[in-house]
């Protein structure tokens, strides 16, 4: 933090003195006109230190700046140069003391505000300044225009400064609403693998339900026949009656993940979520090194509460559209609305699917993609997407031919609104 605030203190400093030599000398004499204090003023309004320090430090240091530059460029004495410049001083305290006085600090949401009191500073410190150089010898003679100049400048260094500073907190409040977009979206797509793993489970629990109360059927009958080993179908009964409880506690503990994230954005815009889609399979597709063109049309004007489902039915077809591809092509992702339904289409310009593969492409299990090592997927992906789509009443179909595919699916709009 010290090494911090020192790197903040140093950077004002330099950037004061250095652009302090970028100047106009518009009465001819000592007094100057320069892009210094625009420097000061940023710095003032963008880091947090301490006001009145820094107006004297960065005084001093511009004078000594100003003393040791005209020594080594142009051979000035340094009692000469200190004569010169030792009225600057004066201007940088004047400034730092009437900005404290002011309390800008407090105030720099009201940008016009704090652009006035900053010009209404620069002004004063420039009298200070001229004053300081009368008593130390300089002629005391200035006219109306010199006057106006005094109050154009003032206004425009500091509307210049204050306007830079929201130009650079603009983009860094930019910057930080793109990067939580980002993180959003990476925790929708994991929330909707989560809700693919939680739809399995919740689904397996009345198999499990079922084979406890027919192990528990089993043990009764055997129990009346006096069998001896009846007792080994209770324990069954019991063993699977705990199997429940504990996918009951990690259902729970699913739920209440994906409940919690469901704060962060309860509904979301139909366009919006299929541009999540082709954003994060663009990710994909370069990941395995694949170029896609994409596009997407979507001409409704909906948005949608079933977040997590329509991301895993969508991003399923999508990224299985992805995998599909050799090397390059194009995929298309189009939504459309026809009498009572939302109409999704994915299609895409890869090998295709055989006509015998397409009477088992939705059964669970059943897969045609491996791994460098030669294992399996899963094949639960497309088996899932069509529960779900039958969860809201819709249905899901697809036609394919050598070069083209094409997954079409239809959900009744009251469902997802």
């Amino acid at each position: 933090m010290r090494d911090q605030r020192l790197l903040i203190w140093s950077i004002i400093l330099l950037s004061t003195g250095l652009l302090g030599e970028m100047k106009i000398t518009p009465f001819g004499d000592d007094f100057r006109f320069s892009l210094g204090i625009m420097a000061y003023f940023f710095g003032l309004l963008w880091f947090s230190v301490p006001v009145l320090a820094t107006g004297i430090s960065v005084g001093a240091f511009v004078v000594l700046f100003r003393i040791s530059l005209g020594l080594l460029l142009y051979d000035t004495p340094v009692l000469t140069g200190f004569t010169q410049h030792m009225p600057v001083f004066f201007y940088y305290v004047t400034f730092a003391a009437i900005i404290s006085l002011l309390k800008i600090k407090a105030n720099v949401e009201y940008h016009v505000k704090v652009a006035l009191y900053g010009a209404l500073a620069d002004m004063a410190s420039n009298v200070a300044e001229l004053i300081v150089r009368i008593a130390s010898g300089a002629p005391a003679s200035m006219s109306y225009h010199e006057g106006l100049l005094i109050i154009l400048v003032g206004l425009l260094r500091s509307f210049f400064a204050v306007g830079m500073c929201n130009m650079l907190a603009i983009r860094q409040v930019r910057a930080q609403a793109e990067q939580r977009r980002l993180e959003l979206e990476r925790l929708m797509m994991i929330n909707s693998d989560l809700f693919e793993e939680a739809f399995y489970l919740r689904k397996s629990m009345s198999h499990i339900e079922e084979i406890t109360r027919e192990s528990y059927q089993l043990y009764q009958s055997l129990k009346q026949r006096l069998y001896p080993d009846a007792t080994q179908a209770l324990q069954i009964a019991k063993h699977v009656h705990e199997l429940k409880k504990d996918s009951e506690r990690i259902l729970s503990g699913l739920f209440k993940i994906i409940h919690q994230e469901r704060m962060l954005s309860k509904r979301i815009q139909i366009t919006e979520l299929c541009a999540m889609v082709v954003r994060a399979n663009t990710n994909y597709s370069l990941l395995l090194g694949k170029q896609i063109q994409w596009g997407h049309c979507c001409n409704i004007n909906l948005s949608t509460t079933e977040i997590y489902p329509l991301l895993s039915v969508l991003n399923n077809i999508v990224s299985n559209a992805v995998e599909a591809i050799p090397h390059d092509g194009k995929i298309d992702l189009q939504v459309d609305l026809q009498d009572d339904s939302i109409l999704f289409a994915v299609v895409d310009n890869g090998p295709g699917i055989s006509a015998d593969d397409l009477e088992l492409i939705f059964h669970p299990g059943y897969t045609t993609k491996f791994d460098a090592e030669g294992n399996s997927s899963t094949g639960i992906g497309l088996s899932h997407a069509t529960d779900i789509v039958q969860l809201f009443k819709g249905d899901i179909d697809v036609t394919s031919a050598p070069g083209y595919t094409c997954f079409h699916i239809r959900i009744p709009v009251e469902r997802l609104t």
